[in-house]
């Protein structure tokens, strides 16, 4: 439908999974596409040709994204290889689960850093071109456990939760210059991540779930093309659990 044509969408972490899935899904509603990852290897190679063979604009980057400097960089980079940047989105991810009592300083901040510091790093850089055009859409992607919590996930729950705060703060700052920020909180997603779960774990999830099977990363992504396309041109400071109905 070409939603998203002639805009320049800027993904982070997206290599693999969730984030590859809302890149391919922007590329095939007319999107050109910058995305990082932590090093531009086979996955990334990979995920790079399935967007060019979609016929739009794409170029890779190696950044880490919980380096300040360093993703100022990357975005000035960005801005320079495509001349705008419309669409964010902050997916940059890991977890490093543990009991409070149990968990290490080192736990916490690798979590924190990744998941939450990174989204910061990147809003603060892209914000400038962004005010420049008066429009741009970001979007955080969160989790249920961020609205919720998670025994075993205090870090990454806390990561989670700070995101959404952080959509809401950055639509109430931004509002005035036309830019808008949301968060998706995903529930129980098909990922190589769940499917490395116990087969007896992974049907429990699903006796929790109204809908009774687990979200694709495809679910995500049509959610995220929504809220990055003009379509939701009067939303912004939203959260949308994409969860099958798991948490009300």
């Amino acid at each position: 439908m070409d939603l998203l044509k002639g805009k320049t969408a800027v993904i982070t972490g997206a290599a693999r999974g969730i984030g590859k899935a809302i890149a391919l899904k922007f590329a095939a509603e007319g999107a050109n596409i910058a995305f990082t990852d932590l090093a531009i290897n086979e996955d990334a190679e990979n995920t790079k040709k399935e967007i060019e063979a979609l016929g739009v604009k794409v170029i890779a980057y190696a950044s880490n994204a919980a380096d300040f400097a360093q993703t100022e960089q990357v975005v000035n980079q960005i801005i320079a290889d495509f001349g705008s940047l419309d669409v964010l989105v902050n997916n940059a991810g890991i977890t490093k689960d543990g009991l409070m009592l149990r968990m290490s300083e080192a736990q916490w901040d690798a979590v924190i850093n990744v998941n939450l510091k990174s989204a910061f790093n990147f809003i603060h850089a892209a914000l400038p071109q962004m005010m420049k055009q008066r429009k741009g859409a970001i979007i955080n992607m969160a989790s249920v456990v961020g609205v919720h919590g998670n025994a075993g996930q205090a870090n990454y729950a806390s990561s989670k939760a700070g995101l959404i705060a952080l959509a809401k703060s950055v639509a109430q700052e931004m509002g005035p210059k036309g830019i808008r920020a949301n968060a998706i909180a995903p529930g129980f997603i098909e990922t190589a991540m769940t499917a490395a779960l116990p087969e007896k774990v992974r049907e429990e999830w699903k006796k929790r779930i109204p809908l009774r099977r687990g979200g694709t990363p495809e679910d995500i992504a049509e959610v995220a093309t929504f809220l990055a396309s003009d379509m939701s041109s009067y939303v912004t400071g939203q959260v949308i659990q994409i969860d099958g109905g798991m948490n009300m």
